[in-house]
């Protein structure tokens, strides 16, 4: 596991874009205000690049590379077409499936199972109905927190970019798979929940 995964904050910055049908973002640590990730879907069809501007948005298929800035691939998150309910496979910096996201039938707000490469339960990711803010649960104790950080109106009212602060709580292990998962959930929110 790549030890960019062992901090606790990441701001998590959607490049902006008034006509765009990849999901890009990119990674900082916000002590250093530097890039640590790169978030790409780089493997996007022309026919599902056609589909992001209609109404079958959220439908569409995707397959994030979350690398190094010198490309080194750190994790993978991808989804087949999804009707009704998504699951999203979180692979390795090798390919192999370390994990899982099981999007719930009825939620307020959003939420979906973390599940581990055994299809063991990690934790529940759940949003408030009212807001941007998300939460991974496990139990009654708290993982990581995933929050909105707004724009300015402008940026907000123009583009689709957003920007989030992912906090993780000290408590999981520097190389604990549950980070892993965490972070590639984080770029699933916006496609799975909130598109």
């Amino acid at each position: 596991m790549n030890t960019i995964l062992s901090k606790n904050l990441y701001l998590v910055k959607e490049h902006v874009g008034m006509f765009k049908a990849a999901n890009n973002y990119d990674i900082y640590d916000p002590e250093t205000n530097e890039i640590i990730m790169e978030c790409r879907e780089d493997r996007l069809g022309i026919f599902t690049k056609l589909l992001r501007f209609t109404g079958y948005k959220r439908m569409t298929p995707f397959d994030i590379q979350i690398r190094t800035p010198e490309g080194q691939q750190v994790i993978r998150v991808k989804r087949g077409i999804s009707i009704v309910l998504s699951k999203v496979e979180v692979l390795d910096e090798k390919d192999q499936v370390i994990g899982m996201f099981k999007q719930k039938l009825f939620s307020i707000g959003g939420a979906f199972t973390v599940f581990d490469a055994n299809e063991e339960p990690v934790c529940q990711l759940k949003g408030k109905w009212t807001g941007w803010d998300f939460k991974f649960l496990a139990g009654g104790t708290e993982l990581a927190h995933v929050s909105k950080k707004w724009a300015g109106i402008g940026k907000e009212l123009f583009t689709s970019a957003d920007n989030y602060v992912l906090q993780i709580s000290e408590s999981i292990p520097a190389d604990h798979v549950a980070r892993q998962l965490i972070i590639a959930a984080v770029m699933c929110i916006d496609m799975v929940l909130k598109e």
